[in-house]
C-alpha cells in the first residue's frame, strides 16, 4: 500500500472510496442520513456503511445525536480552514484574469481590499494595439475607480472624507451623489467608472466573496475610453461577473 491511499498499482483503495461516497452523500443532505438510506445511496450493505460511519465517527469526520441521523462532523471545518488559508487569491485568479483578457480584449486587474480603496496585486494586460496597462502596488480611490466603489459598498465600513478629491471633470465629489452611486453598487453587484480617475480611461469592477461572506478581493476590466464605451462594457460585464462568481467559489465564498 502506498501513503496516498491507493494500491501499489494505483487502483483506488474500495474501503476510501466507499467512505468518500459517503461524506459526499451527507454534504448533500443538512439534515442527515441513516445507516440504512447511505447504504442504499451509495451501494452497500447496511453492516459495511455502519462500519464506515463508526470509523468516521471514532475521527469526528462525522457525528450523531443518540438515535439520530448522521451529519458532517465538525473535524471538518478545522480540516477546511488548513485548505483554506493555503489558497493564494493570485494564484486562483491567475487563469480568470486571462480568460477575461481573451473573451474581452480588455485588461483585467485583481486587487485586494484595503482601508476604503482597493490595491492592484495582478493584472493581464490585453493585446491590442491601444491597451490600458494596470500597475501592480497601485492603490484605488474609492470614490473615482470602479475597485475603490466596490471596497466602499462591500467592504469594510469606511466613512469616505468630507473633501473628495476631483481628478476629473467626471470625478464624483459631492458626498450625497457618493452615497448614491455606492447603493447602487451594492444593489446591482458591481461597479463603473467612466473617465472619473483618468479622462480617457473607463472600468467595471465586481466583487469577490470569501468563505464567510467577506469581501476578499476585486475583479476588474479597465480599457481607453473610446473603445470601452457604455454599449461595450454591457457586453463585456456578463464575463467579468462569471469570472468574480467562478473566483468566489474557489475562495469558498459563494457567487452572487
Amino acid at each position: 500500500m502506498v501513503p496516498d491511499g491507493t494500491s501499489s498499482a494505483g487502483r483506488p483503495v474500495a474501503s476510501v472510496a466507499r467512505a468518500l461516497a459517503l461524506l459526499d452523500e451527507l454534504g448533500a443532505a443538512p439534515d442527515g442520513l441513516g445507516v440504512n438510506e447511505l447504504a442504499r445511496r451509495i451501494g452497500v450493505n447496511a453492516s459495511t456503511a455502519s462500519r464506515l460511519l463508526a470509523t468516521l465517527e471514532a475521527g469526528r469526520i462525522v457525528e450523531r445525536a443518540p438515535g439520530g441521523p448522521y451529519r458532517l462532523g465538525l473535524r471538518l471545518v478545522a480540516l477546511a480552514d488548513g485548505v483554506l488559508a493555503r489558497l493564494d487569491v493570485r494564484e486562483l485568479a491567475r487563469p480568470r484574469l486571462r480568460a477575461l483578457v481573451a473573451a474581452t480584449g480588455e485588461t483585467a486587474t485583481l486587487s485586494v481590499p484595503g482601508a476604503g480603496e482597493a490595491v492592484t496585486v495582478d493584472f493581464v494586460a490585453a493585446e491590442s494595439s491601444v491597451v490600458s496597462v494596470a500597475r501592480l502596488g497601485r492603490p484605488s480611490v474609492g470614490h473615482a475607480t470602479a475597485a475603490g466603489k466596490i471596497v466602499l459598498a462591500f467592504g469594510a465600513v469606511v466613512v469616505p472624507p468630507p473633501s473628495l478629491a476631483r481628478f476629473t471633470d467626471r470625478t464624483i465629489v459631492d458626498a450625497d451623489a457618493l452615497a448614491a452611486d455606492i447603493e447602487a453598487v451594492r444593489a446591482r453587484g458591481w461597479a463603473e467608472a467612466e473617465g472619473e480617475r483618468e479622462p480617457d480611461l473607463n472600468a467595471l469592477a465586481a466583487p469577490v466573496f470569501g468563505r464567510t461572506g467577506e469581501l476578499a478581493a476585486v475583479l476588474g476590466l479597465q480599457g481607453p475610453a473610446a473603445r470601452l464605451s457604455a454599449e461595450r462594457r454591457a457586453d463585456v460585464l456578463p464575463a467579468l461577473l462569471d469570472a468574480a462568481g467562478e473566483l468566489s467559489v474557489a475562495m469558498g465564498g459563494a457567487a452572487r
